[in-house]
């Protein structure tokens, strides 16, 4: 196996987990109609290397809402298995972009059945739950926003005119979905969005240790800890002055205009080569799934 092969089946293990590679026949092999037509916008965002920066910005960002932040620590904690959790959400992503429907509402269901535990109370005393519709509203929106970002900073062929609208449309069939009551389904309804929510975020002290201990113990190898690093860097160059300000995240703007944005390109290039012969396999899947 060649440097090249080692390095994104390395890669594509921690991303999709022991069984990645079942999912990935799963996900792309599995014959049925799809939601999305190949080489439409959320294909293309959701298909890209720079989907590894627009993951940690959305960590990011969703840790911002006090409510969400309860359920990920009184739930699932963020200093177990993260790794595992990343495997499960970048199915989800994978499987409801490219794969049949059938097998995507399966996976929206079993996100459902996971939310129904996830109800506790605030230090206040308000309650909360995983499945309030205002929640998951946050949730979406920091995640395609993030993504949408990340993709027009580092992405192989950035999204533009109509496709934006296009993009925020699609993630919003499925937001609807799993529960997400009137999802935004243009960048601008996007952006307004955002701008609702801006006072009920805060940085809580959860969510700041929460971000810490996903920056400096990833649970990675030494030898893969600098190019880990590169990515978070990118993540944090691309996160809005709030989230930096309230998580207490460095913001340093000359750098991040040139050695943040320099490090994320070069580790989404390097990730977007490793993994390319997966990303031909898959093709050929749907391909062959499509007939």
């Amino acid at each position: 196996m060649s440097l090249r092969q080692r390095l994104g089946a390395e890669l594509f293990r921690k991303v999709a987990g022991p069984n990645g590679q079942q999912a990935r026949q799963r996900v792309h092999g599995s014959p049925g109609p799809r939601w999305f037509e190949p080489g439409s916008p959320i294909g293309r965002v959701h298909g890209d290397a720079s989907m590894f920066v627009g993951g940690i910005r959305a960590i990011m960002l969703q840790s911002l809402h006090p409510s969400a932040m309860q359920g990920v620590a009184d739930h699932s904690g963020y200093r177990g298995d993260m790794w595992g959790r990343l495997a499960q959400v970048s199915t989800y992503i994978a499987m409801t972009t490219f794969g049949p429907e059938e097998h995507a509402l399966q996976v929206i269901g079993a996100v459902h059945r996971a939310h129904e535990s996830v109800v506790g109370t605030m230090p206040d005393g308000t309650p909360y739950a995983a499945n309030d519709p205002h929640l998951l509203g946050w949730v979406h929106a920091a995640e395609i926003d993030s993504f949408l970002i990340a993709h027009d900073t580092h992405g192989h062929r950035p999204l533009v005119g109509a496709e934006r609208d296009e993009y925020v449309a699609q993630t919003a069939h499925v937001a609807r979905l799993v529960g997400v009551t009137d999802p935004p389904t243009t960048e601008a309804g996007l952006r307004a969005t955002l701008a609702a929510y801006e006072p009920e975020l805060r940085g809580t002290p959860a969510a700041r240790d929460a971000i810490s201990f996903l920056i400096w113990h990833p649970d990675l190898p030494l030898a893969a800890r600098p190019a880990y690093l590169s990515l978070v860097a990118a993540a944090v160059t691309l996160a809005p002055e709030l989230a930096k300000r309230e998580l207490g995240l460095p913001h340093l703007p000359v750098l991040e205009r040139t050695a943040g944005r320099a490090l994320g390109s070069v580790a989404t290039g390097a990730i977007r080569w490793a993994m390319a012969p997966g990303h031909a396999e898959a093709r050929a899947l749907q391909r062959t799934a499509a007939r």
